[in-house]
């Protein structure tokens, strides 16, 4: 079987051309380790960009990578059009037996669903929830990538959901969906903890407002007058925003809390390893990849009732759930990750990572709906051709 995944290649947006190196998101990365373990499947992985980069031609045994190179007028302000064209050219050459688009945020979702070829989609975040969520402003953004994937659901072959968040967002407008979370890369599994004292608590995420780390140490200045922890903020942060704003004014006040920007998988990994727990506050969120990981790590895990979290965390089984709207219940949530003895939440939430999030069990999960996808195909085909 031969798939064509399409993806961003982070060299792109974060402007890093002088790797020689691709890199894409936690979650593609995770499952291209998985479909590595699989001899029977080629995988192409097609990425564009907007300068030359040196790629290897390779990304392990059986998965090649090919950079596109694509004009700037052929990304956002022409709807993506040159990356859909270049896309589609090498789509021609490949001849894959089915289409991947990851994610609904860029130009992939696009070029999947018009390229000619047996196609799915892979929602990562519902960006129409996500532009509701922050009232996106009419030509901004997040508005356009929202109509982008109310274009592109209907157009496909069927949608993968990695939570039943996504499915119910979608069900009306896909032709077909699967529910397959995302993988989790296996070093993640190999972490060993030792936390510090004292204790850090984590919380990885963008400073945006949706994330809602503000709310969170505001929720947590009490506890922290009787109790002695860190709080460690990693993820990308915008300074100008009034938001991010607002946050740096709240850390530098608050000796307990640190912003460390963003890091790496390999940094996260080791920040994982001292941490007591990870908080994740959001009021709009799909599948968080760090709560993914930190089960896989052994880390506990405290996060918000909404969207897809329910899906990853049973409540007081392999991790805790609170109301992001409410400080004391935050509060508590975070005493419960400091006091509690967590071995069994841990060993329960690592058992179920590895049946559910290890790469081969994913990547095995996403043959099969290659093989409906291809045998759907050949069903029309042979209808169209009246055959069958």
């Amino acid at each position: 079987m031969k798939i064509a995944l399409l993806t961003t290649d982070n060299r792109e947006p974060f402007r890093q051309y002088e790797s020689e190196m691709p890199w894409f998101g936690t979650a593609p990365e995770a499952l291209l380790q998985g479909f590595a373990q699989l001899p029977n499947l080629e995988v192409h992985v097609v990425s564009c960009a907007k300068y030359p980069m040196k790629s290897p031609a390779k990304l392990a045994e059986n998965i090649f990578f090919h950079s596109l190179l694509v004009p700037k007028m052929g990304w956002l302000r022409t709807g993506y059009q040159g990356c859909i064209r270049a896309t589609r050219r090498k789509l021609r050459e490949i001849r894959p037996d089915v289409v991947h688009g990851q994610g609904t945020e860029r130009d992939c979702s696009l070029s999947a669903v018009l390229s000619g070829f047996p196609n799915v989609l892979t929602i990562h975040g519902n960006m129409r929830a996500v532009a509701r969520g922050n009232h996106a402003l009419p030509f901004s953004f997040q508005w356009f990538t929202a109509r982008l994937e109310s274009f592109a659901l209907p157009r496909a072959h069927g949608v993968v959901c990695i939570t039943t968040y996504t499915l119910r967002a979608v069900e009306k407008l896909a032709r077909e969906t699967w529910g397959v979370p995302n993988a989790v890369n296996t070093s993640f599994f190999e972490v060993k903890c030792q936390p510090t004292n004292p204790p850090r608590i984590l919380c990885v995420g963008n400073i945006l407002r949706l994330k809602n780390q503000n709310a969170l140490i505001h929720a947590l200045d009490d506890l922290r007058a009787s109790m002695k922890f860190e709080l460690i903020f990693l993820g990308l942060a915008d300074g100008n925003t009034p938001y991010s704003s607002e946050f740096f004014k709240m850390v530098e006040t608050r000796p307990w809390c640190s912003y460390e920007n963003f890091v790496n998988r390999e940094s996260l990994q080791k920040q994982l390893a001292e941490a007591t727990g990870v908080v994740h506050p959001s009021l709009e969120d799909n599948c968080p990849m760090v709560i993914l990981e930190a089960m896989a790590a052994g880390v506990p895990v405290a996060a918000s009732r909404i969207g897809g979290i329910p899906d990853l965390i049973r409540d007081g089984e392999t991790g805790l759930l609170f109301d992001p709207m409410d400080y004391n219940a935050m509060a508590a949530a975070v005493r419960s990750l400091l006091t509690m003895d967590s071995s069994e939440t841990t060993v329960r939430a690592r058992e179920e990572a590895l049946s559910r999030f290890h790469p081969t069990r994913v990547a095995e999960q996403h043959m099969e709906i290659y093989r409906e996808v291809i045998s759907s195909a050949r069903n029309r085909e042979l209808a169209e051709k009246g055959l069958n």
